[in-house]
């Protein structure tokens, strides 16, 4: 089953009111809070481009897969690079030590200077 999965990037990018911010973004009341709870059955591909516009993030980044028990598929199949990985990456950075932190950053920054040029 696929679906939306925005409360991870919400959190990654310090959105501690996710309706308002769709709300701010665009969205009527109604379609952000169905967004935000996750009650959605059908998804406009403008209502992704503007989440992505406005996340700075692609449609891969919301979208989580859970694989259905009773239609199986490969292994292998593209999906599964969809499946919830529980934000290892977040714990990673949440457990690194300080000053691993502020090196990591600085060659971050160095890289988005890099790329700018």
């Amino acid at each position: 089953m696929l679906r939306l999965n925005l409360q991870p990037i919400f959190k990654a990018r310090g959105i501690d009111r996710p309706h308002a911010f769709l709300v701010r973004a665009g969205f009527t009341a109604h379609s952000a809070h169905v967004i935000v709870n996750s009650h959605l059955k059908v998804v406009k591909l403008q209502h992704i481009e503007i989440l992505c516009e406005k996340l700075n993030c692609e449609p891969n980044d919301l979208l989580l897969w859970t694989p259905d028990n009773n239609n199986p598929i490969a292994a292998s199949h593209p999906l599964y690079n969809l499946r919830d990985t529980r934000n290892a990456s977040a714990t990673t950075l949440r457990d690194m030590p300080y000053k691993q932190l502020k090196e990591l950053t600085s060659k971050l920054s160095d890289e988005q200077k890099e790329s700018e040029l």
